[in-house]
């Protein structure tokens, strides 16, 4: 659960913190019996748990689907995300990996932790693959093969342009997009969404990540892999590494504001693809993660431990996103107040402060727009002054009875 500061700092976390690790336990419950089955369901729950809990919202048959989908997809990353790997051998297996998943007996070592697990016993996921739905399979493969050689392309590239950027992360995520997108459709609950809605979708999950995982990135040993475009950070700094060094800190701030500033142009295209879903397991499984990320980015903007550290979302808003998230209305709400948050911290004499105003006005445009506002929940930037003494008192009670109980037991 969230530290015991963080709870005292927000009590009103402790119950979608407990909800959601009532959730998780029941997530592990839900595992299928079957070994190829258990083997993916399990290794979900390791390489991403909160994507594994959103995921059990779904239908069985469309969850079996993305399921498998988002391991494949996780395979091909380790590939891809590997330094260790020569890049004659790496750019082969890319562009042929859409071939290797319906292979029951191939598997290739790498990545570590739970990635090398899942790289090394990869045939379960074969397995559970072969036994999806064709028109599953057929979405499945058809991204892996775009995604793998748009990969291999950019192993062999640098990222220059803010052009490619934007076409590095349509391979590793906008067709990821694409892709659930075709999933959806092939389900029967939901129309085709347009292909640009889809590609939006990703990027701005995708670019959220690159800008939060600045200093993961380029401390890769045995050597870094840089996604920031030379077009935008070679305007602050000489080489991009100079962005983590102190003495930099005012370049490396308003290099990490047009960073930012970049990825708040498809806020607006998430808000139209998610406003056109009709079942609401398939709402919640895409609202939540576009949520986390301009929260996130609110966070990241203006804010030196991108460089220091590791900046994301506090646990208890986190369960809170997921807990609440259930309407459109909750959507908007949510990218209103995130994006409030986000212009406050805009300082005027920033050389993107113009955009940054600009991009953010146009988000709380389309938000008000909706008509849905007064219906969200405010659970974002709430004023918890009239009301946190209430729960700071409630939570010791809880602690004490909690504490007694053991103290007894014991």
């Amino acid at each position: 659960m969230g530290s015991l500061g963080a709870i005292v700092r927000h009590p009103d976390d402790v119950y979608p913190l407990l909800k959601l690790k009532m959730a998780a336990r029941h997530a592990e419950k839900q595992i299928p019996g079957e070994p190829h089955w258990a083997f993916c369901y399990t290794m979900l729950l390791k390489v991403s748990r909160s994507f594994a809990l959103v995921i059990q919202q779904l239908d069985p048959q469309l969850r079996n689907a993305v399921c498998i989908f988002y391991l494949v997809l996780r395979a091909l990353d380790t590939v891809e995300d590997d330094t260790s790997i020569a890049t004659d051998v790496k750019v082969p297996i890319l562009i042929a990996f859409h071939r290797h998943i319906y292979d029951r007996v191939w598997h290739f070592s790498c990545g570590t932790k739970e990635y090398k697990v899942l790289m090394d016993q990869f045939h379960h996921v074969s397995t559970a693959l072969l036994e999806l739905e064709k028109n599953y399979q057929a979405a499945i493969e058809n991204i892996t093969k775009g995604m793998g050689a748009g990969m291999a392309k950019f192993i062999c590239n640098e990222v220059e342009t803010v052009d490619d950027y934007d076409e590095y992360c349509h391979y590793v995520a906008g067709l990821v997009g694409l892709g659930l997108s075709k999933l959806f459709h092939a389900s029967g609950k939901e129309d085709l969404a347009p292909d640009h809605l889809s590609n939006s979708m990703g990027l701005f999950l995708q670019k959220t990540n690159i800008i939060r995982d600045y200093l993961e990135d380029i401390n890769e040993i045995p050597k870094s892999r840089m996604f920031w475009p030379r077009q935008i950070w070679s305007k602050y700094v000489n080489k991009i590494e100079d962005l983590k060094y102190e003495e930099n800190s005012v370049k490396a701030v308003q290099c990490l504001n047009d960073m930012v500033t970049n990825a708040l142009l498809h806020a607006e295209d998430c808000l139209k693809y998610m406003s056109a879903l009709r079942d609401m397991s398939i709402f919640r499984f895409c609202a939540i993660p576009q949520i986390m990320a301009i929260g996130t980015l609110a966070l990241c903007y203006n804010n030196i431990e991108v460089f220091r550290g590791v900046v994301k979302m506090r646990r208890g808003l986190t369960a809170k996103v997921i807990d609440r998230t259930k309407t459109i209305a909750d959507v908007y709400g949510a990218f209103f107040d995130f994006s409030c948050m986000l212009k406050s911290k805009v300082d005027k004499n920033d050389p993107n402060a113009t955009k940054t105003l600009s991009r953010l006005e146009a988000i709380q445009k389309t938000c008000r727009e909706s008509g849905l506002l007064s219906k969200r929940k405010p659970y974002i930037l709430r004023n918890e002054s009239t009301y946190s003494s209430t729960m700071v008192l409630i939570l010791v009670i809880i602690l004490s009875i909690i504490f007694a109980y053991l103290s007894a037991k014991r």
